[in-house]
């Protein structure tokens, strides 16, 4: 990843004004800043509890940087008014525009930055537009460069809320939001047209604040990753992101991004990160161009050889649709250029994978690929459709310990399972993955005395028929499947889901979409209808 290093505009004044206004006032208080007005000086005079509310469809222009301010009450900034605008647990969309108030940044420097110990900003119903020629980061919550070296003094307790964050169409736009603070949300957000050349690009990254992190019902569109934590090493000594949350989520590229100038890489990847739940997203769209094109990237790196304590640790994924990939998962044991610690303690259950394909998307096809040694990897669960893949699990270098391999549906395809310079199935399976639990799982078209025993090997054909309709991606069990209640744990074989996975949707949807959502509950897309249409 290129350096993290952004422009900083914090001026005398504003730490005069700072002073001025450091006592909270006794009540809280709207705040109008008409179209023309000035934003940054309604930032220095806001107490805790106020709001600032500015005209819609007017345009904001400068750095706005949000202060520190005695007291815990949020200050909000939004547009004014309620009428039109998606409430609150709802997300914006490009179609909102017209009635929202925008930002932009008048040079390559943030649109909204934050000082040391600002907290309790809260940003509502805005437009933030690309910075100028794309460059750098729209938004910046902490500081990613070395002048933040210390847990003391990082900003915290900020929220973005229903903003819609853009790069530009033609120019694109490196970053949408650098996640640098301790304790963030960002939700019902759409973050699109985040795409660069020659460089990597994100919706959302992460490397030099400590967490705990919320990110739920987003739209999320990127070229290089979508998501990101790690990719530079942290200047505070012995940080990992932590404490994560990703759900709800809606990460895809445009597929007419294919072909075109942007590096493309991944849908979302961990370098550093401890204690993530990534849950309930639909995740699609990635083709091998500047990576082999695997949709999810569990890749630990101590990027520039400063952070020995990088590690990917207690990462549980869960309920996830994800497809239109060139492959599924990447795992990384020990960072293999840098010393690193070791990734361990990944859960990748119940989810769908579909479309895993090589030859629509290139790359190989394989569902997950392990090299480097991680260990006490489980995958449980999970339905994966790859109709034209080299295998399902390939592993290379040292092994993994504590590999559990249960209750999945897949096609077998050439390989299987197999680890370079091995044999397919169990000759591989000694090497890479000793002394495993493989068990339960369906692999289509599979040799049965190359695997251990309690498998099931049916034809290509049989599995087909073991589902409502392949033909129409409706992955759930047939009523008179033999899978159900196959499991070792007496529940049906594959992913515990109610809804279809379906077509593709639109690549920039409505908010909210429920597109397939895998699910333990009755209805997985209830909860969610407050959100938006609901797929078939």
């Amino acid at each position: 990843m290129t350096s993290h290093r952004r422009v900083r505009t914090h001026t005398s004044a504003l730490l005069g004004a700072l002073a001025l206004y450091a006592s909270t006032s006794a009540r809280a208080s709207v705040i109008a800043v008409p179209a023309g007005g000035n934003l940054q000086q309604a930032i220095v005079t806001a107490q805790p509890g106020d709001v600032i509310t500015l005209a819609r469809g007017a345009t904001y222009v400068g750095n706005f940087t949000l202060m520190p301010k005695a007291g815990d009450a949020f200050i909000t900034i939004r547009t004014a008014g309620d009428d039109g605008l998606p409430p609150d647990g709802t997300r914006v969309s490009p179609d909102d525009a017209p009635r929202l108030a925008k930002l932009r940044s008048a040079n390559g420097a943030p649109a909204v930055q934050t000082m040391p110990n600002a907290h309790h900003w809260r940003l509502v119903l805005l437009e933030i537009q690309a910075n100028v020629n794309g460059l750098a980061d729209i938004v910046t919550l902490g500081d990613g460069s070395s002048a933040q070296s210390s847990l003391a003094g990082i900003p915290h307790d900020l929220v973005v809320d229903r903003v819609y964050i853009h790069g530009d169409p033609v120019l694109g736009q490196k970053r949408g939001i650098a996640l640098n603070s301790a304790s963030a949300t960002i939700t019902g957000c759409y973050i699109a047209d985040i795409k660069a050349a020659g460089q990597d690009s994100q919706a959302i990254a992460g490397w030099n604040g400590p967490g705990p992190y919320t990110i739920t019902n987003n739209y999320l569109e990127a070229a290089a990753e979508n998501v990101l934590f790690g990719g530079a090493d942290p200047s505070v000594a012995n940080l990992v992101p932590a404490d994560i949350t990703i759900a709800d989520n809606h990460l895809a590229k445009p597929s007419d991004w294919r072909g075109q100038k942007w590096t493309i890489k991944n849908l979302l990847e961990l370098k550093n990160a401890r204690r993530v739940t990534i849950e309930r997203n639909t995740i699609e769209y990635t083709w091998q161009a500047g990576q082999s094109g695997h949709a999810v990237l569990f890749t630990v790196r101590n990027q520039d050889g400063g952070c020995r304590w990088c590690q990917v640790d207690h990462v549980t994924f869960q309920r996830n649709v994800v497809r239109h990939a060139a492959g599924g998962f990447q795992i990384l044991g020990f960072d293999n250029n840098h010393p690193s610690l070791q990734t361990q303690a990944i859960v990748i259950r119940d989810n769908v994978f579909a479309d895993i394909d090589s030859q629509h998307w290139g790359g190989n096809g394989y569902f997950l690929s392990l090299t480097g040694g991680a260990r006490d990897i489980t995958i449980d669960h999970n339905t994966i459709i790859q109709e034209h893949a080299s295998g399902i699990v390939q592993a290379d270098g040292a092994p993994v310990v504590g590999f559990t391999f249960t209750n999945n549906v897949a096609m077998h395809n050439n390989y299987g399972i197999i680890g370079t310079s091995h044999a397919v199935g169990n000759d591989s399976i000694a090497t890479y993955l000793p002394a495993s639990t493989i068990a339960r799982n369906v692999f289509a078209d599979g040799t049965p005395g190359r695997y251990p025993a309690d498998n099931l090997f049916p034809t290509s054909a049989e599995f087909r028929a073991q589902f409502a309709s392949f033909a129409t991606a409706d992955y759930r069990l047939s009523p008179t499947s033999a899978w159900r209640r196959a499991g070792t744990d007496g529940a049906d074989l594959g992913a515990p889901f109610t809804a279809p996975v379906g077509g593709a949707p639109s690549i920039r949807p409505a908010p909210g979409q429920c597109v397939g959502t895998v699910s333990e509950s009755a209805d997985p897309c209830r909860a969610r209808n407050r959100f938006g249409r609901v797929l078939p």
